[in-house]
């Protein structure tokens, strides 16, 4: 059995009158993601892992900000496409285990919904998903509620 391992992180700035979307979750608040797509910073770590343990890469690589195909995309349908190019390399998603960094809001009870989301979109088993969050504990730009980070892991295996 052939294991390969990979991490991503994502940051994005946060501005008033935005949408928050993260783990393909429209989160009520004020302020929301500066991005070229949907600005999903969770998602955009999850790819960024994948793409990682299979050497494939980054998500700039595959979808990048420069292209007007990806303008506004729904970050769900990049991490349909990177699990894909995870499935054509021979591999299968064993887990991904996630943080997330940010200081409002409190987003534990949109986790569930997160990892349905994310499992639909990745074509994994909602067990096989892990999302934490944490603060920044008032310090830097994310304390300042100036922006958000993700990190990710992700545990493929030849098959």
């Amino acid at each position: 059995m052939k294991l390969r391992i990979g991490q991503g992180f994502d940051v994005h700035q946060l501005k008033e009158g935005l949408p928050l979307i993260i783990g393909g979750v429209l989160i009520p608040h004020t302020k929301g993601i500066v991005a070229h797509s949907d600005g999903d910073v969770l998602i955009h770590a999850i790819c960024d892992a994948l793409l990682g343990a299979a050497n494939l890469g980054d998500i700039g690589t595959h979808f990048p900000d420069t292209s007007t195909e990806f303008k506004g995309i729904d970050s769900k349908i990049l991490l349909s496409k990177t699990s894909e190019l995870i499935r054509e390399q021979g591999y299968k998603i064993n887990n991904i285990d996630c943080t997330l960094c940010l200081e409002k809001p409190k987003i534990m009870k949109f986790v569930t919904e997160m990892k349905m989301q994310i499992s639909k979109a990745a074509g994994i088993n909602f067990d096989e998903i892990s999302i934490k969050a944490t603060t920044n504990e008032k310090l830097g730009f994310i304390g300042r509620e100036e922006g958000v980070s993700a990190m990710a892991i992700a545990l493929l295996i030849k098959i």
